[in-house]
Formats: structure tokens, sequence, C-alpha cells
């Protein structure tokens, strides 16, 4: 049976699966982004007075809304790369991308934890434990798509080699750890791991052309 809005396909071998539309997925999942980002704008709150002091006091918290900020916006925008791309989606795919939601709105916690104590240890360290999360769960979204479009060549070409959804976990972990020593390292490996995704994953940008 297929679902609603689902129509019939055949795979390479001549045999029929089901074609379920990306754009209610997509949408839905952009709307959760856009509340994430605007939760986090309802918490910056501005200097209490006119004096540097209170600049100072109050930067941390904007730096690390800025850091979160590119933190959603790199995710959105791979996401939306990356159902472009997608052609079949699973029960697979959707609890995977619902659960890659799900670490994506622990976000404006951890900011806003951080916002108050930016050289405390455990901010820091649950900051990277989140930011792990999001991209443990990302990667096993991409693996989710991998397997329902496995009849798609192209899609198989241009997701086969994920590195820096490998790399990047590894960045977080060893930012966790850095966080016993210094919570500003953990943040320089968050910084890092940003920087690394603020280019729009080139596999999935420009895909290698149908055959």
């Amino acid at each position: 049976m297929t679902s609603e809005g689902a129509s019939r396909d055949t795979t390479g071998d001549g045999e029929p699966r089901d074609v379920i539309p990306t754009n209610r997925l997509e949408s839905f999942s952009d709307g959760v982004m856009a509340v994430i980002i605007t939760i986090m704008a309802f918490n910056l709150r501005p200097p209490a007075h006119n004096q540097w002091s209170a600049v100072a006091q109050r930067l941390p918290t904007l730096l690390i809304y800025v850091l979160s900020f590119t933190f959603i916006g790199i995710y959105w925008n791979n996401h939306h790369h990356l159902l472009r791309l997608t052609t079949t989606i699973s029960a697979g795919v959707m609890w995977a991308n619902l659960a890659q939601l799900f670490s994506l709105s622990l976000v404006p916690v951890v900011t806003q934890w951080v916002g108050q104590g930016a050289d405390a240890l455990f901010p820091a360290s649950a900051y990277g434990v989140v930011g792990l999360f999001s991209a443990v769960m990302y990667f096993i979204l991409v693996r989710a798509i991998l397997r329902a479009n496995h009849h798609d060549a192209n899609l198989t070409r241009a997701l086969g080699h994920d590195l820096k959804g490998v790399i990047s976990p590894i960045i977080y972990a060893a930012g966790i750890g850095l966080a016993f020593v210094s919570p500003y390292l953990a943040y320089a490996c968050y910084v890092l791991v940003s920087l690394m995704w603020i280019v729009p994953d080139q596999r999935l940008v420009r895909p290698q052309p149908r055959r």
C-alpha cells in the first residue's frame, strides 16, 4: 500500500517501489529550524546600560548566538541540498529526520546556558554533546537516505564518501574533552566544525550527471 501522495515507480530491476515526494518533509523541517532560530533570538537581551562593561558582559551571549545561528543555518542549507537530490522517502528516512530535528531543538537550551557562563566547564561540554549528537544524527540521516535510494546511482555516487560527516563527530568529541582543560579550546573546536561546513557540501550542490 502506498502512502498518500506517493506514486508508483520501478527500480532498475523492474521491481515496483513507492516514491514519496520530499516537499512535505522539507517544509516541515524548514519550519522547525525557523522556530529554533526564533527561540534563540528571543533569548537575546540588550546591555543593561550604556557602559562598555555592560556590553562586555553581553558579548559571550552574542558570540554564542552567532555560532548557534551559523550551526542551524549550516544544517538547514545542507538539509535542503540533501533532500533536493532525494527521490524516495522511507519510514526510516522520516524517523532519522525527526531525530535530526530533535537534536537541533536542543541548541537553544545549550546556547542560553553558555551565554550565562561561557567560561564554565559544563556549559561548554554540553554544547559539544549537542553538536556531537546533531552530527551523528545527520550522518544517520544520510545513511537512511542512501538505503532508501539505493537504486539511484547518481545519489549513491554523490553521498558515497562523506569525509566531513566522519570528521565532524571526532572534532566535537575532542572539543568535549578539551572543555576539561579550557572551555575556550572547546569552543575553538566547535567553530572549526562550522568553518568546515560553512560552504554547502559540494557533493550535493554539484552532483555528478545522470548517465
